[in-house]
């Protein structure tokens, strides 16, 4: 989308508006509503957890950007020149809603310059304009983290070891770990000659969509997901074959580092970044769980050259993102990450006009007990249904007989096992109300309820 803005002329006769028209989500965007948006809170919590844990901080960057940020991305990869929303603003600036994040991080870096290593995780939306697929829209969502700032292969082992320990900690198991090394600006020159060679003779086997990266970038050759030149790379000469002693010594020490704490993994000398800033370690984790050209839930690898192309000094970084809708697919196929129960603890019914409810709920949220009521001054009956349906452990009732004398009727709904609890019914007075609900959560913990 480009183009400088116009005042919008006024609705003709008939329009959608008038006409009624039913809107919906734009082709490749899709609303996030409860409950399945509790999943996306655990997972982002999950993540953040353990990011924290690890020391990353939270990094925030616009979702647009001068599109000259994006553009250091690679001005032949389909990203820059076919899928970027890009626009004119009102002031003529020519943006660009942000494909990916690892630019915008380095971005960030040259212009604040924090103290290294600057270790920063990040969530959000991000922008592509591609035909919509399972797990893959225009708008879409990721989690990253990145490292700035260190050459050392422990960090390396760092950013692989935090992706990995997510996974693990949300129940996939069939996540393969795929790991390669890039080498250096020697390492890729020498190789990007040898493998242009190999491709020059085998031109006519690539798939014509992919022969015009043939001369412009060989390594994307690599990348591509079509078969014919998936089989044609197949055969192609391996970078790992290139490394120097330095860079070979690196990718060692990351192979131990990663045995050392237990993370599994296989080399693939085909997995290369065709990106000009990528160096040294690059890795992806891939769902065996689904169709294998959408697969890849986690990318990433290590980068020197981007910082400098945004203004910054010489800076080396290591980071990765997974998409979170495709990683969702991937839980799903595995059956584990479901969807979380966000049920009420407890819940108010007021026959006496909705003050109470108001009032009480507010009370026992206030101390950290997830609580709810019916609105509308429905009846005894229909306000005992929504209890039930909530799944809360407990029901208050408050009628005039209560109220006048400042008490509140205790009934436990539910056993640990689902069904109707043999805790007796019970009226206290409202000074004893907290008391008297957590001595029934004890109750219900101890027998195994939640």
């Amino acid at each position: 989308m480009s183009g400088t803005p116009s005042t919008p002329a006024s609705p003709p006769d008939g329009d959608d508006a008038a006409a009624g028209k039913s809107f919906r989500t734009p082709i490749g965007t899709h609303d996030l509503a409860p409950p399945e948006s509790g999943r996306w809170v655990a997972l982002l919590g999950t993540f953040i957890g353990l990011a924290d844990r690890a020391g990353f901080g939270y990094l925030q960057t616009p979702i647009f950007e001068d599109i000259g940020v994006f553009a250091r991305i690679g001005e032949g990869t389909d990203v820059v020149g076919k899928e970027m929303y890009e626009f004119f603003d009102r002031s003529d600036r020519h943006l660009a809603l942000r494909p990916e994040c690892t630019a915008s991080v380095c971005r960030a870096f040259a212009q604040h310059r924090p103290t290294t290593p600057w270790k920063v995780w990040y969530q959000g939306p991000f922008f592509r304009y591609e035909a919509p697929q399972a797990g893959r829209y225009r708008q879409f969502h990721q989690i990253g983290a990145e490292t700035l700032g260190t050459d050392d292969a422990d960090a390396d082992v760092e950013i692989i070891a935090l992706a990995a320990e997510f996974f693990h900690s949300i129940g996939l198991q069939r996540v393969p770990l795929l790991v390669n090394s890039m080498g250096d600006a020697d390492t890729r020159a020498a190789y990007g000659e040898a493998l242009s060679t190999y491709l020059q003779q085998r031109a006519g086997d690539v798939d014509p969509e992919d022969r015009d990266k043939i001369e412009r970038h060989p390594l994307r050759i690599l990348d591509s997901k079509r078969a014919a030149t998936e089989a044609v790379a197949a055969e192609a000469p391996q970078i790992t074959d290139y490394l120097n002693a330095e860079t070979a010594a690196h990718f060692e020490r990351v192979r131990e580092g990663l045995t050392a704490l237990g993370i599994e993994h296989r080399v693939e000398p085909k997995l290369v970044r065709g990106l000009d800033y990528y160096t040294r370690t690059t890795f992806e984790f891939r769902a065996a769980s689904l169709d294998a050209a959408q697969d890849t839930v986690c990318g990433g690898g290590r980068y020197n050259g981007l910082v400098e192309a945004l203004g910054g000094p010489p800076t080396p970084g290591i980071g990765f993102a997974l998409g979170i809708e495709r990683l969702l697919l991937a839980c799903d196929a595995e059956g584990v990450f479901d969807v979380p129960t966000q049920r009420a603890e407890v819940w108010v019914i007021d026959t006496a006009g909705g003050a109470a409810a108001r009032d009480l709920t507010h009370e026992l949220r206030s101390v950290g007990i997830r609580a709810d009521r019916a609105f509308d001054d429905r009846s005894m009956r229909a306000q005992m249904r929504a209890a039930d349906r909530s799944g809360a452990e407990i029901a208050l009732i408050v009628g005039t007989d209560e109220i006048d004398a400042g008490t509140v009727t205790v009934r436990p709904l539910r056993r640990p096992d689902g069904g109707s609890t043999g805790m007796a019914q019970q009226t206290v007075p409202h000074a004893d109300l907290l008391g008297t609900l957590r001595r029934i959560f004890d109750e219900l913990n101890a027998e195994g309820g939640t």
